[in-house]
């Protein structure tokens, strides 16, 4: 499928090509790999993506809309509930492959405050289906080595839910790999009304001073500071939707934007690699200017 992002349109050609560095290839720098691009309407035109592999260039927090699942499940014919099963295999690519290129931090949007209003059997359904997760997470986390998080009203959730979340995050929490956090019953109003209301009463208990209260400060009251890098440079969506959905709203208002229509369960490596190549073509300039 092509690729929709804020800035140049990647060009639609047949097969994709990219190359990783030797740190990631097992010694074999420079090779390439062919990867197809759905949307494709010329068999004979290439085109090379190189990923350039070194700190500056590697987005070190990646967010990512998780979009699409219900639309692939319904185009075959299927519950909405088989396309929502993608969430572990898929989340457990993005992370591997994440860490090998650097990445440092992975916030995934899996469940958000407005999300309550679907059906009961669909909600129930995902539930359960985080449960699973965080099971599979913390059974791999020696292996995997990444510390897992939850961002989000996480009282509300389902009481097993919570334990799981729980138990997770302490099993993982010293983990130095890279650094997954899930939004769970999670929304951005909600995130900046509770950092509002904490920085509030810190005034009112004479803990702060009202001409204490400046970015830094909320900041650090928001439920991603939990993160090395709680800001991220570049945030994706699946699916083929152009807004961020009450996502991150703070944290987002220098990020890179990329939308795709891939929905997410084909939300693959390819896709991926499609989404860094175009973040390492950006300039970014903070509302200043380099020229």
């Amino acid at each position: 499928m092509s690729s929709l992002f804020v800035g140049r349109p990647i060009s639609k050609s047949s097969y994709n090509l990219y190359t990783l560095p030797s740190s990631i290839c097992g010694g074999q720098g420079g090779n390439f790999f062919k990867i197809s691009n759905s949307l494709s309407i010329d068999d004979d035109r290439r085109r090379s993506i190189e990923i350039i592999h070194n700190s500056e260039r590697i987005p070190k927090h990646v967010a990512i809309i998780m979009d699409g699942n219900r639309r692939w499940a319904k185009a075959r014919g299927l519950p909405v509930q088989e396309g929502h099963k993608f969430l572990t295999p898929n989340l457990k690519n993005i992370c591997n492959i994440s860490s090998k290129l650097g990445i440092q931090v992975i916030t995934a949007f899996a469940f958000s405050t407005e999300n309550w209003n679907r059906s009961k059997e669909e909600v129930d359904f995902l539930m359960q289906l985080f449960e699973e997760f965080f099971e599979e997470f913390m059974r791999l986390s020696t292996r995997l080595g990444v510390r897992v998080s939850v961002i989000g009203g996480k009282s509300k959730l389902p009481t097993k839910l919570q334990e799981g979340i729980e138990l997770t995050e302490e099993t993982t929490k010293g983990n130095e790999g890279l650094h997954l956090m899930m939004a769970l019953n999670y929304g951005g109003h909600y995130d900046m009304l509770q950092a509002t209301k904490n920085i509030a009463s810190k005034v009112k208990d004479g803990l702060i001073q009202l001409e204490d209260i400046d970015n830094t400060l909320f900041e650090q009251e928001l439920t991603t500071n939990c993160a090395k890098f709680p800001k991220p440079d570049l945030l994706i969506r699946t699916g083929g939707e152009q807004r961020i959905s009450n996502f991150l709203l703070w944290q987002l208002a220098y990020s890179e934007l990329y939308f795709t229509n891939t929905l997410f369960p084909d939300f693959g490596e390819e896709a991926l690699m499609e989404a860094i190549f175009s973040f390492q073509r950006r300039h970014r300039r903070f509302g200043g200017h380099t020229y």
